[in-house]
């Protein structure tokens, strides 16, 4: 029977040597090998602090890349690449390893041989290369009497390949219980998508030319494959277009016409939304809290050449002079639909944390209508796979009172048919289109100020 343990493993020991862990013999190094200085490898010492940072401290992805310094851009992206696709699969690759500890290494080794298993086992690492790394960083890190285990047992994957997956649900270990009990009926679907690394979506500017070498989606959104740098394709500094995943292109194509209109963007950084509305020919007041994004916000409008008003304040407490026509609420969430491009997100997010967000939700959606006319319209959104922050907070939202609901038709949803609900709502999740390279997971839902 398949097993389900958390990628933690067992408790925490205290740390012994570490040849004792090998159950196999020749895990102690020889001293030679010992002595040998490592070569620096930018690459793996970033991903290393990456996927330590996440298991031991909770520490996002995102923040342990922008801590890392000036960096040959070559190296950052596989740095990243390599991280998140150890977190990916990290509850798998946990299960292989199992079987080869007689106990539970230090948290830094465990990461490490982590890295090891990845590139074996998904990124095609040549086995001298991927064994050869790890031992080299564990004694970059101060943990060379740990190198004997990593030469062992990474040796011992490298012979035996992906016959070590066979047998496991890598759909089910690669999730944390309580986010796969929380999805349902949709969470295996979802969890296929998550093996996947995404591809870079691109929203164009109305009138211009995509790029060689992208697909055109149904919904207009112009996909390229995964690993595609932005900044290399032609019309990047022109202008001419921004990232943004397909599903999160949506909510605004949602919202119709919006030409002549005044529209509210909460929460508005980095600025893919308020973009949009730009090109849609609206008023857009982009609405965001903190100075730093709020600054992004600004040099990505300013790139794309198109005009917004930045209002840099609390999106609760600020008020326009004069009613709007919309707003637009990409609200502060968990972010579990973003899991292809953040699989940190998988092992630091916990249910308390779905929660605390809840209660601000709420809030956002109070605040949106005290913003709007009467008959102003809602776009409520939520890149988040949980029913607490989408569904539930709108069904809340009506028992409160002062709104409609105004479903998605299927006319609406054509070109995604697949993403309405039977309520009118639209929901995504990683595992639709996976044959195109998937989406990211996104709620939304139209109300009305009555």
């Amino acid at each position: 029977m398949t097993q389900n343990r958390s990628p933690r493993g067992s408790a925490r020991l205290n740390r012994p040597s570490g040849p004792s862990f090998a159950r196999r013999k020749g895990a102690r190094s020889s001293r030679p090998e010992q002595n040998r200085r490592p070569s620096p490898d930018p690459t793996r010492d970033l991903a290393f602090d990456i996927v330590c940072g996440v298991v031991e401290h909770r520490r996002m992805l995102e923040t342990t890349l922008d801590r890392s310094g000036p960096m040959d851009p070559r190296d950052r992206a596989s740095a990243h690449r390599l991280a998140a696709t150890t977190l990916r699969h990290l509850g798998s690759m946990t299960e292989v390893l199992q079987p080869m500890l007689r106990r539970e290494p230090p948290e830094p080794v465990r990461c490490a041989l982590l890295m090891g298993v990845a590139q074996l086992l998904h990124l095609e690492t040549p086995p001298h290369a991927a064994v050869g790394t790890i031992v080299d960083l564990l004694r970059r890190r101060r943990l060379a009497p740990f190198a004997g285990l990593a030469n062992a047992v990474l040796r011992r994957v490298a012979r035996e390949g992906r016959s070590l997956l066979e047998g496991l649900d890598e759909a089910r270990l690669d999730v944390p219980p309580w986010l796969w009990s929380a999805w349902g009926a949709r969470a295996r679907a979802i969890s296929r998508g998550l093996h996947r690394e995404a591809p870079l979506d691109l929203t164009l500017r109305p009138g211009v030319e995509a790029p060689e070498g992208g697909e055109t989606l149904p919904t207009g959104t112009v996909r390229y494959p995964a690993g595609t740098r932005i900044t290399a394709l032609p019309g990047f500094e022109e202008g001419h277009f921004w990232a943004q995943d397909v599903a999160a292109a949506m909510p605004v194509k949602l919202m119709g016409d919006v030409a002549g209109k005044t529209v509210i963007d909460l929460c508005a950084a980095p600025g893919g939304k308020t973009a949009q509305l730009a090109t849609g020919g609206a008023h857009v007041m982009a609405v965001e809290r903190e100075e730093a994004r709020a600054a992004r916000l600004k040099d990505n409008i300013a790139r794309l050449k198109l005009t917004a008003e930045t209002v840099v304040a609390d999106a609760l407490e600020w008020q326009p002079e004069t009613p709007v026509d919309a707003v637009l609420l990409d609200a502060p969430c968990s972010a579990t639909g973003t899991l292809r491009r953040h699989p940190d997100v998988l092992w630091i997010k916990r249910p308390r944390d779905v929660t605390a967000l809840v209660e601000g939700q709420d809030a956002f959606i109070d605040a949106a209508h005290r913003m709007l006319k009467p008959g102003g319209m809602l776009m409520y959104a939520v890149c988040s796979l949980q029913d607490e922050e989408g569904p539930d907070r709108v069904r809340a939202a009506l028992e409160r009172g002062g709104w409609k609901l105004v479903p998605f038709s299927e006319e609406e949803l054509a070109d995604m048919a697949a993403a309405r609900t039977p309520e009118g709502f639209f929901r995504t999740h990683p595992g639709l289109w996976v044959d195109r390279g998937g989406m990211d997971g996104f709620f939304a839902a139209r109300l009305q100020r009555v």
